[in-house]
């Protein structure tokens, strides 16, 4: 778990998961692209009170996005508009415990 963002609207969670392989195989020895790679994000909406967490296609969608607005210098405000697009997705409450 590795906090990436954390704004007074927002906070972005990485998550990387270890997946154990399979045995080894002639399939994945030659092929390595096909082993199992977990991970994803969580967005919590501070105003909202909700969270999402994204994997797989999106969440690679996101990451993609981020570093290409990374690369422009973009200020708080700018990060905060790209991440309310994932984040209007989140329907599970934030629920102290």
């Amino acid at each position: 778990m590795h906090m990436l963002y954390n704004s007074s609207s927002f906070v972005v969670v990485q998550f990387e998961v270890q997946v154990d392989e399979p045995r080894p195989g002639e399939l994945l020895k030659a092929n390595p692209e096909l082993q199992l790679h977990r991970g994803g994000f969580e967005i919590v909406d501070k105003f909202a009170r909700k969270e999402i967490f994204i994997e797989g296609a999106l969440a690679q969608q996101f990451q993609d996005g981020v570093e290409a607005l990374i690369e422009q210098d973009p200020s708080e405000e700018d990060l905060d508009d790209f991440i309310e697009h994932y984040a209007r997705m989140g329907h599970q409450p934030v629920v102290m415990h």
